[in-house]
């Protein structure tokens, strides 16, 4: 899947901020998250892009699944630059972006942590990573040109 025609910012539901990311690692108000930093998924190489979503659910996933030691947080971030919907999320399985999710070549600015967020049961987890260890062991990974 190639994404030459995606428009620079995207337009179909432009989400309103807060805009929330996932992770493990500790940064405070002001950090910048850019693309280089290895993926989540797949075979864990460094990503051409920054990922966020305006909505919790998304980033409690990051921050679950992220990979490394320490907690998983969830930052409220404001883009700098453009950005377009997430295409590993936006196919035929998910059409729209109901997950409010996006990416861009540029960072995202770290302007608060949401504290407390209800994370997902241990059910629930063992099943999402069961399934991406299932696409490891296939090949798939993310769309990240």
């Amino acid at each position: 899947m190639t994404n030459e025609n995606v428009p620079e910012v995207a337009p179909r539901y432009p989400s309103p901020p807060p805009y929330y990311h996932g992770t493990r690692v500790d940064l405070k108000p002001g950090d910048l998250i850019g693309p280089g930093y290895m993926t989540n998924y797949g075979t864990g190489r460094k990503a051409n892009h920054v990922y966020f979503s305006a909505t919790l659910e998304a980033a409690t996933w990051g921050a679950e699944l992220a990979v490394g030691a320490g907690r998983g947080r969830i930052y409220i971030v404001e883009a700098t630059g453009p950005f377009v919907d997430d295409p590993n999320l936006t196919d035929k399985k998910f059409p729209g972006n109901p997950t409010k999710s996006y990416r861009s070549k540029h960072p995202v600015r770290v302007v608060g942590e949401v504290p407390e967020w209800p994370g997902h049961s241990p059910d629930q987890l063992k099943t999402m990573k069961d399934f991406l260890a299932r696409l490891k062991e296939r090949g798939v990974e993310a769309v990240d040109d």
